[in-house]
């Protein structure tokens, strides 16, 4: 770990301590962990569930929001959730959203390799973080602009935004909302348009990705991305 990331971070400090001097209720965040038990999601090059990748981030994700000093309103870490309309209901009434997952690639871009004896996939052509957007959220300008803000301070702390999902498979379209900050609109996602409040779907990489797949997994890597997002969410919601 570099200096720089010994330091304490200065929008960090400022935003908590603007949070420790109001009066005003610290605002909520549903944090939701994606895919469950029965249905893990994509799996990863070395045969990882991605449900196991989501959990362990979304627990970095609640201390690193609890520690600037918002509530948090935990959602499916047991990987038991009924439905995928039972996530934004369990959100309902918190002040913002977000869905934490990790990525894959299309089918057609698997190639085979041996992990410890057995076959697995994986594709090295795409990586990178990205997050998604509804444009039938019921609050798009407050869902992009915390968006916007996750993506910009993970990219100011080293992390790289995927390019690849705005050129999706024909009719699967993912365009940019802001490429700068790797933000797509992803618009018939049941957890971002079926929300009461702002929402995200956050991918943190891909898990497809060989090399990338390692360093997902590594505990300083993933606390370093939690605090990032919950800088960039901290800093949305108190910028307003």
């Amino acid at each position: 770990m570099t200096t720089k990331h010994l330091a304490p971070c200065l929008l960090c400090v400022l935003v908590s301590a603007w949070i420790a001097g109001s009066a005003v209720r610290a605002a909520e965040v549903a944090v939701d962990v994606g895919h469950t038990l029965a249905a893990s999601g994509a799996v990863s090059a070395r045969g990882g569930k991605e449900f196991d990748f989501n959990r362990v981030l979304a627990a970095g994700v609640v201390s690193a929001l609890s520690t600037r000093g918002l509530g948090v309103r935990p959602i499916n870490f047991d990987g038991r959730i009924a439905s995928l309309e039972e996530r934004p209901r369990q959100a309902a009434g918190s002040n913002f959203f977000i869905s934490i997952h990790h990525d894959s690639v299309q089918a057609e871009l698997l190639e085979e390799w041996q992990w410890e004896g057995t076959p697995q996939t994986y594709s090295d052509r795409h990586s990178g973080f990205s997050l998604f957007v509804s444009r039938d959220s019921p609050d798009l300008d407050t869902s992009l602009r915390c968006a916007s803000a996750i993506g910009a301070r993970l990219r100011r702390m080293g992390f790289v935004g995927a390019t690849h999902h705005a050129d999706s498979l024909p009719g699967r379209s993912r365009p940019y909302a802001d490429a700068d900050n790797a933000v797509y609109y992803y618009d018939n996602l049941i957890v971002l348009y079926r929300t009461t409040l702002p929402a995200v779907l956050f991918e943190a990489g891909v898990i497809k990705h060989r090399e990338e797949e390692l360093a997902l997994r590594d505990p300083e890597r993933q606390a370093r991305m939690a605090d990032a997002m919950a800088t960039g969410i901290a800093a949305c919601l108190y910028g307003r």
